[in-house]
């Protein structure tokens, strides 16, 4: 199964919040191949301005994503695309508009309030209690 993984996803992980546990199990099942994870390229560069303030170490973290995710780029059409959805994250577009075009059946992501209109969301707790448990 294709997923696709929203940054705050990966925040988790590296920063160990909250939703650090969750965030692992999926993590080790993308590693493991249970399912293919796949993430926008603008993730990379969030992860690493967010993280690398509060992390020592980010770049073998950011390689070990590059190996275990496909990573997707956004073009000029989808920018375009993802500002004609009337919804005021542009980010969330684009990552929507990435897993659309490559059949995601899910999107994990923990913002309450990400754009999607035709691709499940689940949190990364409903992800790890229906897939992971």
């Amino acid at each position: 199964m294709n997923i696709f993984v929203d940054t705050n996803i990966f925040l988790d992980l590296i920063l160990k919040r909250e939703y650090y546990k969750e965030s692992m199990l999926i993590f080790n099942a993308i590693e493991q191949k249970m399912f293919m994870g796949y993430m926008l390229d603008i993730t990379i560069l969030n992860i690493d301005y967010i993280a690398k303030k509060q992390v020592k170490d980010i770049r073998e973290f950011l390689t070990v994503i590059n190996k275990n995710f496909i990573i997707s780029g956004a073009t000029n059409e989808h920018i375009k695309n993802a500002l004609n959805i009337e919804n005021n994250d542009l980010e969330d577009n684009l990552q929507y508009l990435s897993a659309k075009e490559n059949r995601c059946e899910i999107i994990i992501t923990n913002d309450k309030s990400f754009y999607s209109k035709d691709i499940e969301i689940m949190s990364s707790l409903e992800f790890r209690s229906k897939y992971l448990a």
